[in-house]
């Protein structure tokens, strides 16, 4: 997720220090992607580096306001129009994890399949149990926080299914053929070619 575009279109709203970007990025997505302060203001000298931000005003309290430039807004209606581009590979821990196991003589996958399918039963199980925590029950704050709660209730539910997905794959298969020995071929030194896309 793009933290820095995400301040950035905050900033377009009006200047802001930077407790009270931390505060504004909260309240704009449910409190489910906690920031630290610190990450808040590297975050803004990187903006101002690229010219995308600048320092403003301090007030009495000594808080610098920080702005967005045009070059800025330019930046962040150009995302806000942009589609999310998912990586072409993945680095998500579960599908490494089966994938290996699956190839590993002696694992016993589906028993990692079932110990995961309970942790995400419970996951699933807490999320749609959870109440909105602030005290307008339909204000764009709650908005915000059901939006981002759904979100991740629908990916624990693809979750879900992709397991039993993984276990159907692998019931298919005899056990003989998942185990995987080691390669006796040496890799060359270096980095691998590129293929050609």
């Amino acid at each position: 997720m793009s933290v820095r575009l995400s301040l950035l279109a905050i900033l377009d709203q009006g200047p802001c220090y930077g407790y009270q970007l931390r505060s504004e990025f909260d309240r704009r997505t449910g409190s489910t992607w906690p920031l630290n302060v610190g990450q808040i203001y590297n975050t803004l000298d990187r903006l101002e580096r690229d010219g995308l931000v600048e320092k403003g005003a301090v007030d009495e309290q000594g808080h610098v306001y920080w702005q967005i430039t045009d070059a800025g807004r330019a930046e962040v209606s150009s995302w806000l129009r942009s589609p999310v581009e998912r990586p072409s590979g993945t680095r998500d821990e579960l599908a490494i994890k089966l994938a290996v196991a699956a190839t590993l003589p002696g694992v016993d996958v589906a028993g990692v399949i079932q110990e995961q399918r309970r942790a995400s039963l419970a996951q699933a199980a807490e999320l749609r149990a959870a109440v909105y925590p602030g005290p307008d029950a339909d204000g764009p704050e709650q908005l915000a926080w059901s939006l981002v709660t759904d979100s991740m209730i629908f990916a624990v539910e693809a979750e879900l299914r992709w397991l039993e997905h993984v276990e159907q794959r692998l019931g298919q298969r005899p056990e003989r053929t998942l185990g995987l020995e080691l390669s006796t071929v040496r890799p060359k030194r270096g980095r691998p070619a590129r293929r050609a896309a």
